[in-house]
Parts: C-alpha cells; structure tokens; sequence
C-alpha cells in the first residue's frame, strides 16, 4: 500500500441515514473526505465489508437493520472503526449504540465544528 493509499483510507467515511438530504449536508460538511453512502444498516454492513472505511456517521433510527445492531457487526468485523451515531432524539437510543461500540452521538442538525472535533479526536 502506497503513502497514497493509507491517506486516503484514513480519510474514508461513510455515511448511514435513510434520509438522501441528510446524507447531502453530511457530504458537503466533510468536503475533501472520501464519502461513502448508505441508506440503512444492511447497506451499511455491506458496504463496510467491501470497502472497510475508517470512520463510519451511523444514523441510529433506519429501516432493514438499525444502526445499533449494524454499529454491532462492523465493530465485530473491524474493532478500531471510528463509528459516530447521529440522531434527531437526544436521548432515544443513545446508549445502547455507545454499549454497541459508538465513541460518540451527535444530535440532529449537527454542527460541521462538533463533527470534525470528533473526528480529528480520534
């Protein structure tokens, strides 16, 4: 693997919401990243393992499979995984995807300065 490549798979994230507006605002948020997308946990799982991001923004509320479980199986797959939960409730779910191995939740709208602290925290 080439300086290249390590950089730019540090800088991989995906990003996991059924929602396509919020997926755009994440997008734009984390401009020179390279972005994946998902629109809901078995997308997730299954992008994860084909493409093994870094950093994975997990919406907790989706369709098929929520992003409890789905945090659960890519941290089952790859330990070290930055992934960040997102949601629109406070407090609706937000430790059981920190007990599924989330490092942190954001909450809906979240703030671009918040986002990278946890990412460049990591």
């Amino acid at each position: 693997m080439s300086w290249v490549d390590i950089v730019t798979d540090s800088r991989k994230v995906m990003i996991v919401d059924d929602d396509p507006s919020v997926r755009e605002v994440l997008k734009l948020m984390l401009k020179g990243f390279n972005i994946l997308e998902a629109s809901d946990g078995e997308e997730a799982i299954k992008k994860f393992m084909e493409e093994r991001p870094r950093i994975v923004l997990m919406d907790i509320m989706m369709p098929k499979i929520d992003g409890i479980e789905a945090t659960k199986k890519i941290k089952e797959i790859e330990p070290e995984t930055l992934v960040i939960g997102i949601t629109a409730f406070e407090q609706a779910r937000t430790d059981e995807i920190l007990r599924a191995g989330a490092k942190d939740v954001l909450t809906k709208p979240l703030s671009k300065r918040k986002l990278l602290e946890v990412i460049e925290d990591s």
